[in-house]
Protein backbone atom coordinates (compact mmCIF):
# COMPACT_ATOMS: atom_id res chain seq x y z
CA UNK A 1 0.00 0.00 0.00
CA UNK A 2 2.87 2.40 0.70
CA UNK A 3 4.23 1.78 -2.79
CA UNK A 4 0.76 2.21 -4.30
CA UNK A 5 0.23 5.44 -2.37
CA UNK A 6 3.56 6.77 -3.65
CA UNK A 7 2.51 6.16 -7.27
CA UNK A 8 -0.92 7.70 -6.62
CA UNK A 9 0.60 10.84 -5.12
CA UNK A 10 2.80 11.17 -8.17
CA UNK A 11 -0.32 11.00 -10.39
CA UNK A 12 -2.70 13.13 -8.33
CA UNK A 13 -0.64 15.10 -5.84
CA UNK A 14 -0.37 14.21 -2.18
CA UNK A 15 -3.36 16.37 -1.20
CA UNK A 16 -5.69 13.96 -3.05
CA UNK A 17 -4.38 10.71 -1.55
CA UNK A 18 -5.31 9.46 1.94
CA UNK A 19 -3.79 6.51 3.78
CA UNK A 20 -4.13 7.38 7.48
CA UNK A 21 -6.22 4.77 9.36
CA UNK A 22 -8.69 7.39 10.56
CA UNK A 23 -9.20 8.64 6.99
CA UNK A 24 -9.72 5.14 5.60
CA UNK A 25 -12.16 4.32 8.41
CA UNK A 26 -14.44 7.14 7.19
CA UNK A 27 -14.90 5.19 3.93
CA UNK A 28 -15.50 1.79 5.53
CA UNK A 29 -19.30 1.76 5.48
CA UNK A 30 -22.45 2.83 3.64
CA UNK A 31 -26.11 2.94 4.69
CA UNK A 32 -26.07 -0.76 5.68
CA UNK A 33 -24.47 -2.66 8.55
CA UNK A 34 -21.66 -4.02 6.34
CA UNK A 35 -18.12 -2.66 6.72
CA UNK A 36 -14.68 -2.99 5.12
CA UNK A 37 -11.69 -0.71 5.58
CA UNK A 38 -9.85 0.34 2.39
CA UNK A 39 -6.08 0.58 2.23
CA UNK A 40 -5.98 3.90 0.40
CA UNK A 41 -8.47 6.58 -0.70
CA UNK A 42 -8.12 9.05 -3.57
CA UNK A 43 -10.22 12.10 -4.44
CA UNK A 44 -9.64 12.88 -8.13
CA UNK A 45 -11.02 16.08 -9.63
CA UNK A 46 -11.21 15.16 -13.33
CA UNK A 47 -11.95 12.32 -15.73
CA UNK A 48 -8.28 12.31 -16.72
CA UNK A 49 -7.24 11.70 -13.13
CA UNK A 50 -9.77 8.88 -12.71
CA UNK A 51 -8.45 7.31 -15.92
CA UNK A 52 -4.84 7.56 -14.70
CA UNK A 53 -5.76 5.90 -11.39
CA UNK A 54 -7.56 3.07 -13.20
CA UNK A 55 -4.59 2.46 -15.50
CA UNK A 56 -2.39 2.05 -12.42
CA UNK A 57 -4.96 -0.17 -10.66
CA UNK A 58 -5.32 -2.34 -13.75
CA UNK A 59 -1.57 -2.72 -14.12
CA UNK A 60 -1.16 -3.63 -10.43
CA UNK A 61 -4.45 -5.60 -10.22
CA UNK A 62 -5.69 -3.49 -7.32
CA UNK A 63 -9.41 -3.81 -6.45
CA UNK A 64 -11.18 -0.45 -6.84
CA UNK A 65 -14.39 0.75 -5.21
CA UNK A 66 -15.99 3.86 -6.80
CA UNK A 67 -17.87 5.88 -4.20
CA UNK A 68 -20.18 8.87 -3.92
CA UNK A 69 -21.76 9.90 -0.62
CA UNK A 70 -22.01 6.33 0.71
CA UNK A 71 -25.77 6.48 1.33
CA UNK A 72 -26.56 3.22 -0.51
CA UNK A 73 -28.70 0.57 1.17
CA UNK A 74 -27.41 -2.64 -0.42
CA UNK A 75 -23.70 -2.53 0.48
CA UNK A 76 -22.67 -1.36 -2.98
CA UNK A 77 -20.11 1.16 -1.70
CA UNK A 78 -18.62 -0.99 1.08
CA UNK A 79 -14.91 -1.51 0.33
CA UNK A 80 -13.06 -4.78 0.14
CA UNK A 81 -10.51 -4.83 2.97
CA UNK A 82 -7.29 -3.15 1.81
CA UNK A 83 -8.78 -1.96 -1.50
CA UNK A 84 -8.51 1.40 -3.28
CA UNK A 85 -11.51 3.72 -2.92
CA UNK A 86 -12.07 6.40 -5.56
CA UNK A 87 -14.08 9.14 -3.86
CA UNK A 88 -15.84 11.09 -6.65
CA UNK A 89 -17.36 13.83 -4.49
CA UNK A 90 -14.72 16.41 -5.53
CA UNK A 91 -16.04 16.17 -9.11
CA UNK A 92 -19.08 18.24 -8.23
CA UNK A 93 -19.59 20.75 -11.04
CA UNK A 94 -22.78 21.39 -12.94
CA UNK A 95 -21.06 21.79 -16.30
CA UNK A 96 -24.05 23.35 -18.05
CA UNK A 97 -27.81 23.70 -18.02
CA UNK A 98 -29.44 24.22 -21.39
CA UNK A 99 -33.08 25.36 -20.97
CA UNK A 100 -33.74 25.20 -24.71
CA UNK A 101 -32.63 21.57 -24.92
CA UNK A 102 -34.04 20.74 -21.43
CA UNK A 103 -30.63 19.31 -20.53
CA UNK A 104 -28.18 19.35 -17.64
CA UNK A 105 -24.58 18.12 -17.93
CA UNK A 106 -23.13 17.28 -14.52
CA UNK A 107 -20.20 15.59 -12.83
CA UNK A 108 -20.87 12.59 -10.57
CA UNK A 109 -20.28 14.37 -7.26
CA UNK A 110 -23.14 16.85 -7.68
CA UNK A 111 -25.56 16.56 -4.74
CA UNK A 112 -29.01 15.56 -5.97
CA UNK A 113 -30.92 18.22 -4.00
CA UNK A 114 -28.52 20.90 -5.25
CA UNK A 115 -29.36 19.96 -8.83
CA UNK A 116 -33.07 20.03 -7.95
CA UNK A 117 -32.82 23.53 -6.53
CA UNK A 118 -30.64 24.85 -9.34
CA UNK A 119 -32.87 23.72 -12.19
CA UNK A 120 -36.10 24.62 -10.39
CA UNK A 121 -34.85 28.20 -10.01
CA UNK A 122 -34.75 28.20 -13.83
CA UNK A 123 -38.30 26.86 -14.17
CA UNK A 124 -37.09 23.31 -14.89
CA UNK A 125 -37.52 19.99 -13.12
CA UNK A 126 -35.33 16.92 -12.49
CA UNK A 127 -37.81 14.33 -11.17
CA UNK A 128 -35.70 11.52 -9.56
CA UNK A 129 -35.84 12.17 -5.80
CA UNK A 130 -34.33 9.49 -3.56
CA UNK A 131 -34.99 10.05 0.15
CA UNK A 132 -31.26 10.69 0.55
CA UNK A 133 -31.39 13.55 -2.01
CA UNK A 134 -29.95 16.10 0.44
CA UNK A 135 -26.69 14.15 0.64
CA UNK A 136 -26.61 11.55 -2.17
CA UNK A 137 -24.77 12.26 -5.42
CA UNK A 138 -25.90 12.03 -9.03
CA UNK A 139 -23.14 9.51 -9.81
CA UNK A 140 -24.34 7.23 -7.02
CA UNK A 141 -27.96 7.68 -8.12
CA UNK A 142 -27.02 6.58 -11.65
CA UNK A 143 -24.90 3.66 -10.46
CA UNK A 144 -27.82 2.33 -8.39
CA UNK A 145 -30.63 3.57 -10.69
CA UNK A 146 -32.16 5.40 -7.74
CA UNK A 147 -35.88 6.10 -7.60
CA UNK A 148 -37.86 7.85 -4.88
CA UNK A 149 -41.47 8.87 -4.24
CA UNK A 150 -41.96 10.50 -7.64
CA UNK A 151 -41.19 7.26 -9.47
CA UNK A 152 -44.91 6.49 -9.79
CA UNK A 153 -45.59 9.36 -12.20
CA UNK A 154 -42.16 10.27 -13.50
CA UNK A 155 -40.07 7.09 -13.49
CA UNK A 156 -36.58 6.55 -12.06
CA UNK A 157 -33.06 7.76 -12.74
CA UNK A 158 -32.69 5.53 -15.83
CA UNK A 159 -35.46 7.50 -17.54
CA UNK A 160 -33.51 10.78 -17.30
CA UNK A 161 -30.00 9.73 -18.32
CA UNK A 162 -29.36 10.63 -21.97
CA UNK A 163 -25.64 9.89 -21.92
CA UNK A 164 -22.70 9.11 -19.67
CA UNK A 165 -18.95 9.40 -19.85
CA UNK A 166 -17.35 6.29 -18.37
CA UNK A 167 -13.84 5.29 -17.34
CA UNK A 168 -13.41 1.55 -17.90
CA UNK A 169 -11.38 -0.81 -15.74
CA UNK A 170 -8.48 -0.47 -18.19
CA UNK A 171 -8.45 3.33 -17.85
CA UNK A 172 -9.98 3.87 -21.29
CA UNK A 173 -12.64 6.60 -21.50
CA UNK A 174 -15.82 6.10 -23.54
CA UNK A 175 -18.94 8.15 -24.24
CA UNK A 176 -22.29 6.35 -24.16
CA UNK A 177 -25.39 8.04 -25.48
CA UNK A 178 -25.34 11.79 -25.97
CA UNK A 179 -27.42 14.93 -25.54
CA UNK A 180 -30.42 13.92 -27.66
CA UNK A 181 -33.67 12.39 -26.46
CA UNK A 182 -33.60 9.90 -29.33
CA UNK A 183 -30.52 7.77 -29.89
CA UNK A 184 -30.69 4.45 -31.73
CA UNK A 185 -27.01 4.14 -32.63
CA UNK A 186 -25.60 0.73 -31.78
CA UNK A 187 -26.05 -1.10 -28.49
CA UNK A 188 -27.54 0.83 -25.57
CA UNK A 189 -24.30 1.14 -23.60
CA UNK A 190 -25.77 4.06 -21.66
CA UNK A 191 -28.46 1.75 -20.32
CA UNK A 192 -25.86 -0.88 -19.51
CA UNK A 193 -23.96 1.40 -17.15
CA UNK A 194 -27.04 2.83 -15.44
CA UNK A 195 -27.63 0.58 -12.42
CA UNK A 196 -24.37 -1.33 -12.87
CA UNK A 197 -23.26 -0.42 -9.32
CA UNK A 198 -19.71 0.51 -10.28
CA UNK A 199 -18.91 -3.02 -11.46
CA UNK A 200 -18.51 -2.19 -15.17
CA UNK A 201 -17.03 1.31 -15.20
CA UNK A 202 -16.83 4.62 -13.36
CA UNK A 203 -19.24 7.37 -14.44
CA UNK A 204 -17.46 10.73 -14.59
CA UNK A 205 -20.06 12.86 -16.39
CA UNK A 206 -23.78 12.56 -17.14
CA UNK A 207 -26.20 14.23 -19.54
CA UNK A 208 -29.57 14.46 -17.83
CA UNK A 209 -33.00 15.11 -19.31
CA UNK A 210 -35.05 17.85 -17.65
CA UNK A 211 -38.77 18.64 -17.71
CA UNK A 212 -40.76 21.84 -17.25
CA UNK A 213 -41.33 22.52 -13.56
CA UNK A 214 -44.90 21.62 -12.51
CA UNK A 215 -46.98 24.74 -11.99
CA UNK A 216 -48.46 23.62 -8.67
CA UNK A 217 -48.54 20.71 -6.23
CA UNK A 218 -50.70 19.65 -3.32
CA UNK A 219 -50.35 17.04 -0.57
CA UNK A 220 -53.02 14.77 0.93
CA UNK A 221 -52.69 12.64 4.08
CA UNK A 222 -55.15 9.84 4.83
CA UNK A 223 -55.31 7.63 7.95
CA UNK A 224 -56.63 4.06 7.85
CA UNK A 225 -57.70 1.77 10.66
CA UNK A 226 -56.35 -1.25 8.76
CA UNK A 227 -53.39 -1.60 6.43
CA UNK A 228 -55.56 -3.67 4.07
CA UNK A 229 -57.89 -0.68 3.58
CA UNK A 230 -54.92 1.51 2.78
CA UNK A 231 -53.52 -1.01 0.31
CA UNK A 232 -56.90 -1.34 -1.40
CA UNK A 233 -57.15 2.45 -1.73
CA UNK A 234 -53.89 2.55 -3.68
CA UNK A 235 -55.20 0.39 -6.49
CA UNK A 236 -58.53 2.28 -6.44
CA UNK A 237 -56.81 5.64 -6.98
CA UNK A 238 -54.72 4.39 -9.91
CA UNK A 239 -57.74 2.57 -11.32
CA UNK A 240 -59.69 5.84 -11.31
CA UNK A 241 -57.19 7.32 -13.74
CA UNK A 242 -55.48 9.65 -11.25
CA UNK A 243 -51.69 9.30 -11.25
CA UNK A 244 -50.27 11.09 -8.21
CA UNK A 245 -46.72 12.39 -8.37
CA UNK A 246 -46.16 10.36 -5.19
CA UNK A 247 -48.16 7.80 -3.24
CA UNK A 248 -46.44 6.66 -0.05
CA UNK A 249 -47.46 4.26 2.71
CA UNK A 250 -46.39 4.01 6.37
CA UNK A 251 -47.55 1.20 8.66
CA UNK A 252 -48.26 1.47 12.39
CA UNK A 253 -44.73 0.46 13.43
CA UNK A 254 -43.30 3.21 11.23
CA UNK A 255 -45.86 5.76 12.42
CA UNK A 256 -44.99 5.17 16.09
CA UNK A 257 -41.27 5.45 15.38
CA UNK A 258 -41.66 8.71 13.45
CA UNK A 259 -44.00 10.27 16.02
CA UNK A 260 -41.61 9.41 18.84
CA UNK A 261 -38.80 10.96 16.79
CA UNK A 262 -40.53 14.12 15.53
CA UNK A 263 -43.57 14.67 17.78
CA UNK A 264 -45.39 15.83 14.66
CA UNK A 265 -48.89 14.89 15.81
CA UNK A 266 -49.23 11.71 13.74
CA UNK A 267 -52.21 9.50 14.68
CA UNK A 268 -51.32 6.50 16.82
CA UNK A 269 -54.74 4.81 16.57
CA UNK A 270 -54.38 3.67 12.95
CA UNK A 271 -52.58 0.86 11.14
CA UNK A 272 -51.51 2.86 8.09
CA UNK A 273 -51.08 6.29 6.57
CA UNK A 274 -51.13 7.16 2.89
CA UNK A 275 -49.22 10.30 1.91
CA UNK A 276 -49.99 11.52 -1.60
CA UNK A 277 -48.91 14.40 -3.78
CA UNK A 278 -50.48 15.61 -7.01
CA UNK A 279 -48.88 18.13 -9.32
CA UNK A 280 -49.40 19.80 -12.69
CA UNK A 281 -51.38 22.80 -13.95
CA UNK A 282 -53.00 24.62 -11.01
CA UNK A 283 -56.42 24.33 -12.61
CA UNK A 284 -56.22 20.51 -12.60
CA UNK A 285 -55.34 20.06 -8.93
CA UNK A 286 -58.74 20.56 -7.22
CA UNK A 287 -60.31 17.80 -9.30
CA UNK A 288 -57.47 15.37 -8.58
CA UNK A 289 -57.52 16.16 -4.86
CA UNK A 290 -61.31 15.72 -4.67
CA UNK A 291 -61.15 12.34 -6.43
CA UNK A 292 -58.39 11.06 -4.16
CA UNK A 293 -60.07 12.28 -0.97
CA UNK A 294 -63.39 10.71 -2.01
CA UNK A 295 -61.77 7.36 -2.79
CA UNK A 296 -59.89 7.38 0.51
CA UNK A 297 -63.14 7.89 2.44
CA UNK A 298 -64.96 5.26 0.38
CA UNK A 299 -62.25 2.73 1.23
CA UNK A 300 -62.32 3.34 4.98
CA UNK A 301 -60.12 6.34 5.71
CA UNK A 302 -60.66 7.54 9.27
CA UNK A 303 -59.39 11.03 8.43
CA UNK A 304 -58.30 12.85 5.28
CA UNK A 305 -56.19 16.00 5.52
CA UNK A 306 -55.47 18.22 2.51
CA UNK A 307 -52.55 20.65 2.82
CA UNK A 308 -53.77 24.13 1.90
CA UNK A 309 -50.31 25.70 1.60
CA UNK A 310 -46.83 24.61 0.51
CA UNK A 311 -45.68 24.95 4.13
CA UNK A 312 -48.39 22.55 5.29
CA UNK A 313 -47.42 20.11 2.55
CA UNK A 314 -43.76 20.30 3.52
CA UNK A 315 -44.69 19.57 7.14
CA UNK A 316 -46.60 16.45 6.10
CA UNK A 317 -43.63 15.28 4.00
CA UNK A 318 -41.25 15.89 6.90
CA UNK A 319 -42.67 12.81 8.61
CA UNK A 320 -41.97 10.59 5.57
CA UNK A 321 -38.44 11.95 5.16
CA UNK A 322 -37.70 11.17 8.83
CA UNK A 323 -38.52 7.46 8.60
CA UNK A 324 -34.97 6.12 8.23
CA UNK A 325 -33.49 7.88 11.29
CA UNK A 326 -36.68 7.27 13.27
CA UNK A 327 -36.87 3.48 12.97
CA UNK A 328 -33.39 2.90 14.42
CA UNK A 329 -34.71 4.04 17.80
CA UNK A 330 -36.26 0.61 18.19
CA UNK A 331 -33.12 -1.43 17.51
CA UNK A 332 -29.57 -0.37 16.64
CA UNK A 333 -29.52 -2.17 13.28
CA UNK A 334 -31.95 -1.80 10.39
CA UNK A 335 -31.92 -3.93 7.27
CA UNK A 336 -33.71 -1.89 4.62
CA UNK A 337 -35.11 -4.00 1.80
CA UNK A 338 -36.95 -2.82 -1.30
CA UNK A 339 -38.58 -5.83 -2.87
CA UNK A 340 -41.07 -4.57 -5.45
CA UNK A 341 -44.28 -6.11 -6.76
CA UNK A 342 -47.00 -5.10 -9.24
CA UNK A 343 -49.38 -2.58 -7.62
CA UNK A 344 -52.28 -5.02 -7.61
CA UNK A 345 -50.24 -7.37 -5.42
CA UNK A 346 -49.36 -4.79 -2.74
CA UNK A 347 -52.07 -6.07 -0.33
CA UNK A 348 -50.76 -9.64 -0.67
CA UNK A 349 -47.15 -8.48 -0.20
CA UNK A 350 -48.00 -6.51 2.93
CA UNK A 351 -49.98 -9.41 4.41
CA UNK A 352 -47.09 -11.75 3.64
CA UNK A 353 -44.49 -9.49 5.27
CA UNK A 354 -46.61 -9.20 8.42
CA UNK A 355 -46.93 -13.01 8.56
CA UNK A 356 -43.16 -13.35 8.14
CA UNK A 357 -42.62 -10.87 10.99
CA UNK A 358 -44.86 -12.96 13.26
CA UNK A 359 -43.26 -16.24 12.18
CA UNK A 360 -39.73 -15.09 13.00
CA UNK A 361 -40.67 -12.88 15.96
CA UNK A 362 -39.19 -9.77 14.35
CA UNK A 363 -40.12 -6.11 14.25
CA UNK A 364 -40.58 -5.09 10.60
CA UNK A 365 -41.54 -1.53 9.74
CA UNK A 366 -43.29 -1.34 6.37
CA UNK A 367 -43.23 1.87 4.35
CA UNK A 368 -42.32 2.94 0.86
CA UNK A 369 -43.43 4.00 -2.57
CA UNK A 370 -46.62 2.01 -2.63
CA UNK A 371 -47.92 3.67 -5.79
CA UNK A 372 -45.35 1.82 -7.90
CA UNK A 373 -45.26 -1.31 -5.73
CA UNK A 374 -41.87 -0.46 -4.22
CA UNK A 375 -42.17 -1.31 -0.51
CA UNK A 376 -39.38 -0.86 2.03
CA UNK A 377 -39.78 -3.44 4.78
CA UNK A 378 -37.16 -2.50 7.39
CA UNK A 379 -36.14 -5.32 9.71
CA UNK A 380 -35.16 -3.83 13.07
CA UNK A 381 -32.63 -5.95 14.94
CA UNK A 382 -29.38 -5.92 16.90
CA UNK A 383 -26.59 -7.27 14.69
CA UNK A 384 -24.57 -8.21 17.78
CA UNK A 385 -27.21 -10.86 18.57
CA UNK A 386 -26.32 -13.87 16.34
CA UNK A 387 -29.62 -15.65 16.95
CA UNK A 388 -31.63 -12.56 15.98
CA UNK A 389 -29.49 -12.09 12.87
CA UNK A 390 -30.15 -15.69 11.88
CA UNK A 391 -33.91 -15.13 12.15
CA UNK A 392 -33.60 -11.93 10.12
CA UNK A 393 -31.69 -13.68 7.33
CA UNK A 394 -34.34 -16.40 7.12
CA UNK A 395 -37.06 -13.73 6.99
CA UNK A 396 -35.29 -11.85 4.20
CA UNK A 397 -35.09 -14.95 2.04
CA UNK A 398 -38.81 -15.58 2.55
CA UNK A 399 -39.64 -11.97 1.64
CA UNK A 400 -37.68 -12.26 -1.60
CA UNK A 401 -39.39 -15.54 -2.48
CA UNK A 402 -42.75 -13.92 -1.75
CA UNK A 403 -42.01 -10.90 -3.95
CA UNK A 404 -40.87 -13.09 -6.85
CA UNK A 405 -43.93 -15.34 -6.50
CA UNK A 406 -46.10 -12.22 -6.84
CA UNK A 407 -44.42 -11.20 -10.09
CA UNK A 408 -41.97 -8.82 -8.43
CA UNK A 409 -38.24 -8.22 -8.22
CA UNK A 410 -35.51 -8.28 -5.58
CA UNK A 411 -34.87 -4.56 -5.84
CA UNK A 412 -36.82 -1.57 -7.10
CA UNK A 413 -34.16 1.06 -6.45
CA UNK A 414 -31.51 0.03 -3.91
CA UNK A 415 -29.58 -2.33 -6.17
CA UNK A 416 -28.14 -5.78 -5.42
CA UNK A 417 -24.77 -4.86 -3.86
CA UNK A 418 -23.55 -7.24 -1.18
CA UNK A 419 -26.80 -7.90 0.66
CA UNK A 420 -28.88 -9.29 -2.22
CA UNK A 421 -26.07 -10.99 -4.15
CA UNK A 422 -26.83 -14.47 -2.72
CA UNK A 423 -30.38 -14.28 -4.11
CA UNK A 424 -29.73 -13.01 -7.65
CA UNK A 425 -30.14 -16.45 -9.20
CA UNK A 426 -33.61 -16.75 -7.64
CA UNK A 427 -34.78 -14.00 -9.98
CA UNK A 428 -32.70 -14.53 -13.12
CA UNK A 429 -31.84 -18.25 -13.05
CA UNK A 430 -28.43 -19.71 -13.79
CA UNK A 431 -28.51 -18.71 -17.45
CA UNK A 432 -29.47 -15.11 -16.72
CA UNK A 433 -26.72 -14.66 -14.13
CA UNK A 434 -24.22 -16.29 -16.51
CA UNK A 435 -25.03 -13.66 -19.16
CA UNK A 436 -24.41 -10.89 -16.62
CA UNK A 437 -21.11 -12.47 -15.62
CA UNK A 438 -19.98 -12.59 -19.25
CA UNK A 439 -20.71 -8.88 -19.63
CA UNK A 440 -18.72 -8.20 -16.47
CA UNK A 441 -15.79 -10.30 -17.69
CA UNK A 442 -15.78 -8.55 -21.07
CA UNK A 443 -15.53 -5.07 -19.55
CA UNK A 444 -13.53 -5.94 -16.43
CA UNK A 445 -11.54 -9.11 -17.20
CA UNK A 446 -9.37 -8.75 -14.07
CA UNK A 447 -12.42 -8.35 -11.81
CA UNK A 448 -11.02 -5.24 -10.11
CA UNK A 449 -14.09 -2.98 -10.26
CA UNK A 450 -16.20 -3.20 -7.10
CA UNK A 451 -15.48 -6.91 -6.53
CA UNK A 452 -18.05 -8.95 -4.65
CA UNK A 453 -20.99 -6.75 -5.61
CA UNK A 454 -24.03 -8.12 -7.48
CA UNK A 455 -22.56 -11.63 -7.93
CA UNK A 456 -20.99 -12.20 -4.50
CA UNK A 457 -17.53 -13.62 -3.88
CA UNK A 458 -14.30 -11.67 -4.34
CA UNK A 459 -14.39 -11.33 -8.10
CA UNK A 460 -16.48 -12.43 -11.02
Amino acid sequence: MKNLAKHLKRILGKEKVFTAPEDCLCYSYDGTFKTGVPGVVVRPSSTEEVAAVMKLASRERIPVIPRGAGTGLSGGAVPLEGSLVIDLTAMNRIVKIDPAEMLAVVEPGVITAYLHKTVENMGLFYPPDPSSANVSTIGGNIAECAGGPRGLKYGVTRDYVLGVQVVLASGEVIQCGGETVKNASGYDLRGLFVGSEGTLGIITRANLRLLPKPQARQTILADFKTIEEAAGTITAIIGAGVIPAALEIMDDVTIRCVENFLHAGLPLDVEAILLMEVDGPAVSLPGQVKTIATLCRQHGAARVKVAETEAEGAELWRARKAVSPAVVQVKPTKISEDATVPRSNIPAMIRGIREIARKYNLIIAIFGHAGDGNLHPNILIDKSNPEEMERAEAAIEEMFKLALSLGGTLSGEHGIGLLKAPFLEMEFGKAGVAVMRRIKEALDPLGILNPGKIFGGISS
